[in-house]
C-alpha cells in the first residue's frame, strides 16, 4: 500500500484489519467456496465485536468518525481474504448503513445502524430484479400506499445477502401514473425480514460463492411508514449518494484480492525454476510481473486519487465521473493482474493447490457488479463532455486550434 499518503492513524487502522485477515479461519474460506458455508455471519460479527465497519460514520452511530481514504483502506485489506467477504463486508456496512446514514431518520440509526456496525445483526440492498440490473429505473417491484403502511409486492435478484440478512434496503415503485417521472416514482424502504419475505431461490455462482446471493419475492409485505427512507418518490435521491460506496468501494477491494493473486505469484516464480534458473529471470515472466505490479499501482493511486475528492467534497458531477472511472479502470486492471499472475504460475496455478483459481472465477465479477464497465463508460463520456464544454464556455482558455501551420485554413474544416 502508499504508506506515504496515510497518517498515522490510517496506518493504525490498516495493522487492525491486517489482524483480523489473519484471524478469518481458513476453512470459512474453503467452505464459502464450496457453499458449505451459506453466509458468514462469525466473519461479521468478528469485525463488529473488533470497530472495523462503517469507519467513516459518526461515532454516535458506532463509526470512527474517519473518511474515505481511510474506508479505503480498509476494504482494499479486507479485500485480500477474499472477494467475496469483501462484498459481504462491503453490502451491509458500506452500503446500507451509507443510505441509513445519509437519509434516514436518528430511530432508523439508532435501530439499523448501530447494531449492524456491532456485527449483531445484517442487512442486504435489493436492486436489481429479474428483467433488468442497469435499468434501475424501470422497477416493477411496487409499493401500494395504505395509510400508516406500505403493501409491498415484487421480486430482487442476485442479491448478496438474500440468505442470512436480517433487514433489506428496497427500492419499489410508489407512484402508477403513466405520467410520473422515472426519477420521482419510486422510494426506499428499509424491510425487515419476516412474513411475506422469502428467500426463493439461492444461486450456484461461478464464483463469489458463500454470500447468500439469492433472488428474494416479497409477497403483501407490510412495511410500516416509518421505515420509508428518506421521502416517498425520493429514492433518486438516496440512489445517487448510494452510487457511491457502491461503486468506489467495490473497486477498491478488487485491489485487494488482485494483489494477493499478485503476491502468489511473485513468490512462486522466485522459487520455480526452469532451464537452471528460477524462471523471474526470464522476461516472459518477469515483463508480466511487471505489468501487473504497474497497473496495480495505477489503479490504487485513482482509488485513492477519488476518496480525496468525495473526502474534500468536489463537484459532484466531478466526483460521478471520477468514481465511474474508477470502477472501470480499477476492475478490468485486477482482472489483468490476475490472469498475469496465473499466466506466470502456469497449469498448476489452474489447480486448487493455489488459491489463484479461485481468485480468477471471483474477481470476474467485478467488471458486472455494481455497474458494468459498458455503464461506467456511458457516464464518464456524458459526465466528460459536459465538464469539457462547460470549462470551454466559462473560461478564457488559449486557443490550442490555432497551434498549427494552417490553422486558418478554415475551408478545410469541415463539420456538417
Amino acid at each position: 500500500m502508499f504508506d506515504f499518503v496515510m497518517t498515522e492513524e490510517q496506518k493504525r487502522l490498516r495493522e487492525e484489519v491486517r489482524d483480523f485477515v489473519k484471524w478469518v479461519p481458513r476453512e470459512l474460506v474453503l467452505d464459502m467456496d464450496r457453499d458449505v458455508v451459506k453466509f458468514p455471519k462469525e466473519f461479521l460479527r468478528e469485525a463488529g465485536r473488533r470497530n472495523l465497519m462503517g469507519c467513516r460514520y459518526p461515532r454516535q452511530w458506532g463509526g470512527r468518525g474517519m473518511d474515505w481514504v481511510s474506508t479505503g483502506i480498509v476494504m482494499e485489506e479486507v479485500g485480500t481474504i477474499g472477494y467475496e467477504l469483501a462484498c459481504v463486508f462491503g453490502v451491509g456496512a458500506e452500503l446500507v448503513c451509507d443510505a441509513i446514514i445519509q437519509h434516514g431518520t436518528d430511530a432508523q440509526k439508532e435501530k439499523y445502524v448501530k447494531p449492524l456496525l456491532r456485527g449483531e445483526i445484517f442487512a442486504a440492498e435489493c436492486l436489481t430484479e429479474p428483467r433488468g440490473g442497469s435499468d434501475f429505473f424501470g422497477a416493477t417491484t411496487k409499493a401500494e400506499d395504505k395509510g400508516d403502511y406500505f403493501l409491498l409486492n415484487g421480486q430482487k435478484r442476485f442479491i448478496v445477502g438474500g440468505e442470512g440478512a436480517d433487514y433489506f434496503l428496497v427500492y419499489a415503485r410508489t407512484d402508477f401514473s403513466p405520467q410520473a417521472k422515472p426519477q420521482e416514482s419510486i422510494t426506499a424502504f428499509i424491510v425487515d425480514r419476516g412474513p411475506g419475505v422469502e428467500t426463493k431461490y439461492l444461486y450456484n455462482l461461478m464464483g463469489c460463492r458463500g454470500g447468500g446471493t439469492a433472488r428474494l419475492v416479497f409477497r403483501d409485505v407490510k412495511v410500516p411508514r416509518e421505515n420509508v427512507l428518506g421521502r416517498v418518490n425520493g429514492a433518486y435521491d438516496v440512489f445517487n449518494t448510494m452510487m457511491i460506496p457502491e461503486r468506489l468501494g467495490t473497486a477498491i477491494m478488487t485491489i485487494g484480492t488482485a494483489r494477493t493473486a499478485l503476491e502468489i505469484a511473485t513468490h512462486y516464480t522466485t522459487r520455480r525454476k526452469a532451464f537452471g534458473r528460477t524462471i523471474n529471470q526470464f522476461q516472459g515472466v518477469s515483463f508480466q510481473i511487471a505489468e501487473a505490479a504497474m497497473l496495480l499501482d495505477a489503479a490504487r493511486a485513482m482509488g485513492y486519487t477519488t476518496c480525496r475528492a468525495v473526502d474534500a467534497g468536489a463537484d459532484v458531477n466531478k466526483t460521478r465521473r471520477l468514481i465511474s472511472e474508477s470502477k472501470k479502470f480499477i476492475t478490468e486492471a485486477c482482472q489483468k493482474v490476475v490472469h498475469n499472475a496465473m499466466q506466470v504460475v502456469g497449469g498448476i496455478g489452474y489447480t486448487t493447490v493455489f488459491p489463484l483459481e479461485r481468485i480468477y472465477r471471483d474477481i470476474r465479477l467485478a467488471t458486472i457488479w455494481t455497474g458494468t464497465s459498458e455503464v461506467m463508460s456511458m457516464i464518464v463520456a456524458h459526465e466528460w463532455y459536459r465538464e469539457c464544454m462547460m470549462e470551454r464556455a466559462k473560461r478564457k482558455m488559449r486557443d490550442f486550434e490555432a497551434d498549427a501551420e494552417e490553422a486558418f485554413a478554415e475551408e478545410e474544416k469541415i463539420y456538417e
